[in-house]
């Protein structure tokens, strides 16, 4: 991530681009992909010479976004669960589950397969 005159010279060559294309070519991109904005934003005004104060709500605040232990039913009837959910519980792409529901206490069961198919 470029920062201070550096950013702004490449920014500045980049200025017939679309914003995330600036953003992007300035190194503001994270691990996953995704344009970090925010980042790119606060760097710009920084370099212009302007001291913005450290975001509010402590060391927290700058730790992006965090999973909430919630989520709802999609208008199309799917139920997600995400990737920092996945990850906490140590699941892989291509793992298979067996889906039970326990209708008395609302709870529903992602029980492992094993290579060998679904046993009991």
């Amino acid at each position: 991530m470029l920062v201070g005159k550096e950013l702004l010279d490449k920014a500045r060559s980049l200025s017939n681009r679309p914003e995330d294309e600036i953003a992007r070519g300035c190194g503001y991109v994270g691990p996953s992909g995704r344009v970090l904005r925010k980042s790119f934003y606060r760097a710009l005004v920084e370099a212009k010479g302007y001291k913005l104060p450290s975001s509010s709500g402590g060391p927290a605040a700058s730790r992006g976004r965090q999973a909430e232990f919630r989520t709802r039913v999609h208008g199309n009837g799917n139920l997600l669960i995400g990737h920092a959910y996945t990850r906490r519980l140590g699941l892989e792409p291509g793992q298979e589950f067996r889906i039970e529901i326990h209708r008395e206490s609302g709870a529903i069961w992602l029980l492992p397969l094993d290579n060998e198919g679904d046993k009991k």
